[in-house]
């Protein structure tokens, strides 16, 4: 089945795609099967969770933890109160009383996870396994699990498949796989980008649907914003980092009461930073594609609508998202957005690029200059590294959405001054993003031990 737009944009809870919301996706979904299944549901009385590799590396500071707990309670990300929640992990690890899918009391408590920071299953470096025990400290049931990027969760038995199996049943060509389809699905049919990717979502969707759908992506994102911009004060995690968003948006807004174009780009980071300053602090953003560039699509996309004149802004919002979940599937299937596995360049590189495509067709670029746009976003992130200091998605990771935000706009604006000829291809820049995310050590690929994450607060890193 094809990826769909709202596959790359999920509401969720910060501060990570693949360390929170997957965790928490996968949490809920073993719950759910061990008390289901008429065979083991009876005979269980406990749990137990080992993390691997990456997910155990950041644990801590990403939330994945907490994360696992609410999961196994039954919550999702997209409705789940993140305070609440995690007021609700606090008690569970002072007096127990975990309630395993919101019914069954269990031991477990948050500290009772097992993390195995330098095991890497084979599959993925996000790899968790849940353990059902029976009342004798029995294995019932076993679950191996892998959190492979913007909240995309895959069991163990299907990690040997694509992450989308692509058929073309009833669509004809309009169901492409790669940039170069894409680009011959637009040119056969004299469509936009937005329109091939409309065909693919009427699938699943009717046109209200869809478009009901994009536009509730696109008042999260927009709330998101509105939240960072009047929200100070300090994040969480010890690291002591002060929330900019608030008072630089009282002083830009007194320089620039009409939001004039010479501030544009201001703007854009302003929003940047306010989004990724509340998924820093474990509030509610939308995964786009992951959560640690959850800024950049909704700084551009607001950007789009503020400044392009003449246009509806959610018209401008449906076609943004859909131009930008098109670019985006091509890089899950493809390649990766997971920061475990290719480093930052697979987070803001595949954000930056899903930016700049959709802002080029926004301001009326052809087919051929929005995959123009795409490539060259991507090809300025070429092996950016995730390298968190602390384990929190902080520093560099904010100001590095707002860098990838004015970055996007750039290569739109390159893209449409050419013909929408270029030398290398989407699909080539995708394909050397995978080959050099493999190529990168495990240092630099969010362990916390490499990169700004030890020169910046240095500590004892372990052999890898």
């Amino acid at each position: 089945m094809s990826i769909s737009t709202f596959d790359m944009f999920k509401i969720g809870i910060g501060p990570s795609s693949s360390h929170t919301v997957g965790p928490m996706r996968a949490a809920a979904q073993f719950a759910r099967e061990v008390l289901e299944d008429e065979l083991t549901g009876p005979r269980v009385a406990d749990v137990a969770v080992d993390l691997y590799g990456s997910l155990a590396a950041t644990g801590e500071g990403h939330g994945t933890l907490d994360a696992v707990v609410m999961g196994l309670e039954g919550a999702d990300p997209e409705d789940v109160d993140p305070i609440a929640g995690r007021e609700r992990v606090a008690r569970i690890e002072a007096d127990g009383g975990l309630l395993l899918n919101g019914t069954l009391e269990v031991g477990l408590r948050p500290s009772r996870i097992a993390l195995h920071p330098l095991t890497f299953l084979p599959q993925h470096p996000n790899g968790m396994t849940f353990v059902a025990l029976d009342a004798r400290g029995e294995e019932v049931l076993r679950r191996t699990m892998f959190s492979v990027g913007g909240g995309f969760v895959v069991d163990e038995a299907d990690m040997d498949r694509s992450i989308a199996e692509v058929t073309a049943e009833g669509q004809g060509r309009t169901v492409f796989t790669t940039g170069d389809e894409l680009l011959a699905v637009c040119e056969d049919r004299g469509i936009s980008v937005s329109e091939a990717m409309l065909l693919r979502e009427r699938q699943w969707r009717s046109d209200e649907e869809i478009r009901s759908a994009a536009l509730a992506i696109w008042h999260t994102m927009s709330d998101c914003i509105e939240r960072g911009i009047r929200t100070p004060g300090v994040l969480p995690g010890g690291l002591e980092v002060n929330r900019r968003a608030a008072a630089w948006y009282d002083a830009l807004s007194a320089e620039d009461p009409v939001r004039l174009p010479m501030n544009a780009f201001e703007w854009v980071s302003l929003a940047a930073l306010a989004v990724n300053e509340e998924n820093a602090a474990g509030g509610r953003v939308v995964t786009a594609p992951t959560n640690g560039a959850a800024g950049i699509i909704p700084a551009v996309l607001h950007f789009a609508t503020t400044y392009i004149e003449g246009v509806d802004p959610d018209e401008i919002a449906v076609r943004f998202l859909l131009t930008a979940g098109a670019i985006g599937s091509l890089y899950k299937e493809h390649a990766s957005i997971s920061g475990a596995e290719v480093g930052c360049q697979g987070e803001v590189g595949s954000a930056c690029s899903m930016a700049a495509a959709a802002l080029c067709e926004a301001m009326g670029g052809k087919p051929a200059q929005v995959e123009n746009a795409a490539e060259i976003a991507m090809e300025h992130n070429l092996g950016l590294t995730c390298d968190p200091v602390g384990g929190l998605v902080q520093v560099p990771c904010i100001e590095r959405n707002a860098m990838a935000a004015v970055k996007a706009i750039t290569a739109a604006r390159f893209a449409l001054r050419g013909t929408g000829e270029h030398f290398v291809s989407l699909d080539t820049v995708i394909e050397t993003m995978r080959r050099t995310g493999a190529d990168m050590s495990e240092r630099y690929k969010e362990t916390a031990m490499g990169g700004l994450a030890v020169t910046a607060v240095p500590v004892s890193v372990p052999d890898c």
